[in-house]
């Protein structure tokens, strides 16, 4: 089970859309406000796991997978777009305006490649060398769930640990553009790796 920890760990706390958005909550002292978010992100990769374990590759069609990511571009562009325009007045940090939801978490999970790509070989090739079937798999998912939970809340905590040392609200507004163009930068990443050359590059090639 060490190995399927350590993958997991690697993946899941790397940079990528999810955790960037804790980051920036944090940034904007919204910790508390976002736990719905981080809930839904957590929950997406319990059902991710759940479901590659027991029905594996039999109904995930690759060819559908560049389909997935780009409903996974467009939502991280949604998220971009309501960072960017997130209030970061002093007086309204915390606020519930622009705050991502728990169907925000799991939608944006679901659809991020990076999730498929955590989830996929320990649900189809680590779980059964581990031993891990049959009613196992819902508690060694959940267990990796609340690894995926504690990725974003633990940059949403970074974040605010920086924050509460910034006082001029210049700053806040800043990182909030420098996030969305990062999240941005993200969408376009996975467009082409996930989207463009599965669908244009290998059918010309």
């Amino acid at each position: 089970m060490l190995e399927i920890f350590a993958y997991a760990f690697g993946i899941m706390y790397t940079p990528g859309p999810v955790n960037l958005l804790g980051l920036n909550c944090g940034f904007n002292n919204r910790t508390r406000k976002h736990l719905g978010f981080f809930f839904g992100v957590g929950s997406a990769m319990f059902i991710l796991f759940v479901f590659l374990s027991y029905v594996g590759l039999k109904v995930v069609n690759p060819e559908l997978l560049p389909f997935i990511s780009l409903a996974g571009c467009g939502y991280i562009l949604y998220i971009a777009r309501k960072v960017a325009s997130a209030n970061v007045s002093l007086n309204s940090k915390g606020d519930n305006q622009n705050a991502l939801s728990f169907r925000d978490g799991l939608l944006m999970q679901l659809l991020n490649p990076k999730g498929l790509v955590a989830t996929l070989p320990i649900a189809t090739i680590q779980f059964p060398s581990a031993g891990v079937t049959g009613v196992s798999v819902l508690f060694w998912s959940l267990i990796l769930a609340v690894l995926a939970f504690g990725a974003p809340t633990s940059y949403s905590l970074l974040g605010q640990l920086v924050g509460k040392r910034l006082e001029n609200p210049i700053y806040f507004k800043v990182f909030n553009y420098v996030m969305a163009s990062l999240l941005v930068y993200v969408a376009l990443t996975i467009g082409y790796e996930h989207v463009y050359t599965k669908l244009f590059t290998q059918h010309n090639g």
